[in-house]
C-alpha cells in the first residue's frame, strides 16, 4: 500500500530492459488494484504499447475479485444491477464518493463498498451508511465479509442502521441490498425477477411485486 507507482515503475523498467516480468495483485488486477498504475505511468512515459519492435507488450491476467468472492460467500446479492465504490478519500475527493453514494442509492443499486474504515479514516463508512439510509430502509439487508476466501476470514449479515458499528477495516467488503435483496436461510439474495414474471415450475409460489 501506497507504493503503487514505485512497483509500476519498476515492472515496467525491468521490462524495458527486455525482461519478462509479473506484477502481482490481490483479487482481480484490473479492479482497484495495479493494471490501471501501469497503463497510467506508460502513457505518461510515452512509452508505445504492442507487439512489435521497439513496443512494450502488457498483459492484463484476470483474477477473482473481492466482490465476487464475497458475494459466493454471502449468497447471491449480486445477481441484479450493482455499483462498487471505495470509501477511501485518499485519491477520490470525499464530496465526489459522497455524490456517488447518494445517486447509487437513489437508483436502487445494490452497492458494494470497499475500504470501509482504517486507522485513518474511522468516520466515512458510518457516513456512507446514514446517506444510504436516506433512501433506504434502515432493515435492510447488508452482508460484511473480510478477508474473502482467505486465512482469517469473516461473515456477517446485519441491517443497514446495525451496520455502522461493526468491526470492518480495509480488509472488508461491505454489501448493501437494494429494495429487492432478502435474507433467505442465512443467505443474502437480490432476486433477478424470474418469479415475477414467470410461474415457478413444479409448484411453488410466484412472488408478489
Amino acid at each position: 500500500m501506497t507504493r503503487e507507482l514505485d512497483r509500476a515503475d519498476r515492472a515496467l523498467s525491468l521490462a524495458l530492459e527486455g525482461r519478462k516480468v509479473a506484477l502481482i495483485s490481490g483479487g482481480d488486477p484490473g479492479i482497484y488494484a495495479m493494471a490501471g498504475v501501469v497503463f497510467d505511468l506508460a502513457r505518461a512515459k510515452g512509452l508505445a504499447l504492442g507487439d512489435g519492435p521497439d513496443r512494450l507488450r502488457i498483459e492484463v491476467v484476470p483474477g477473482i475479485p473481492a466482490l465476487a468472492a464475497a458475494a459466493a460467500l454471502l449468497g447471491a446479492p449480486l445477481t441484479h444491477d450493482f455499483a462498487s465504490i471505495s470509501l477511501s478519500d485518499r485519491l477520490t475527493p470525499w464530496p465526489v464518493i459522497e455524490k456517488r453514494l447518494a445517486l447509487a442509492s437513489e437508483a436502487d443499486f445494490v452497492i458494494v463498498l470497499y475500504n470501509p474504515r482504517s486507522k485513518g479514516r474511522d468516520w466515512q463508512f458510518g457516513e456512507a451508511c446514514r446517506i444510504v439510509g436516506r433512501t433506504r430502509p434502515s432493515r435492510t439487508p447488508v452482508g460484511l465479509v473480510t478477508r474473502a476466501m482467505r486465512t482469517g476470514q469473516t461473515l456477517r449479515l446485519t441491517t443497514l442502521d446495525q451496520a455502522p458499528e461493526a468491526d470492518v477495516g480495509m480488509q472488508t467488503l461491505v454489501v448493501i441490498g437494494n429494495s429487492r435483496t432478502f435474507i433467505y436461510e442465512n443467505r443474502m439474495v437480490t432476486p433477478r425477477g424470474y418469479l415475477d414474471k414467470y410461474d415457478p415450475p413444479d409448484g411453488g409460489r410466484r412472488q408478489e411485486a
